[in-house]
């Protein structure tokens, strides 16, 4: 299988197999498909620490770099992932929350990498999309929670 054309590269400290190993087990159409050591010592590590793991998150092909401490994640970056309903949005939300994460505000949540998400449910994004006086509702109504509570944006849908 070749190598896709564009891979999101996100770097980490020291562990980003424990991170892609939870992404797989938690977010649907994810898998890690190879875990490459370091051939000799280099800066933040020594030969045959884990240095680059290959993986997808939701079918977007990602490599994960154990880089050291230089850098960390921002809210600048996150991955955007549509549930299809309350079930689907707790069970994520409280996956990465419940794995050392901390919550944020209109359904954005950090894992314990620094890594951010945005749990959105499908309602929320079609609601917001309707435009108008709807989108405005849907709109007051996410601005005021945390994860994102599906019967309150249909019941600011309707009015």
């Amino acid at each position: 299988m070749p190598a896709p054309k564009a891979t999101v590269c996100l770097w980490f400290d020291t562990e980003a197999e424990a991170a892609a190993r939870f992404y797989a087990d938690v977010i649907p159409d994810s898998a890690v498909h190879a875990v490459l050591r370091a051939p000799t010592d280099f800066p933040s590590g020594k030969a045959g620490d884990v240095l680059t793991v290959h993986f997808t998150i939701a079918g977007i092909p990602c490599l994960g770099l154990n880089g050291g401490p230089a850098f960390s994640q921002s809210e600048a970056f996150s991955f955007q992932i549509a549930a299809d309903d309350q079930a689907e949005t707790d069970r994520l939300w409280n996956a990465i929350v419940g794995n050392g994460g901390q919550e944020s505000d209109c359904g954005w949540c950090k894992d314990r990498w620094g890594l951010n998400w945005q749990i959105t449910p499908r309602v929320l994004t079609e609601a917001l999309s309707a435009g108008g006086d709807e989108a405005k509702r849907v709109f007051a109504a996410m601005m005021t929670m945390q994860k994102i509570d599906v019967a309150a944006i249909e019941a600011a849908r309707r009015g």
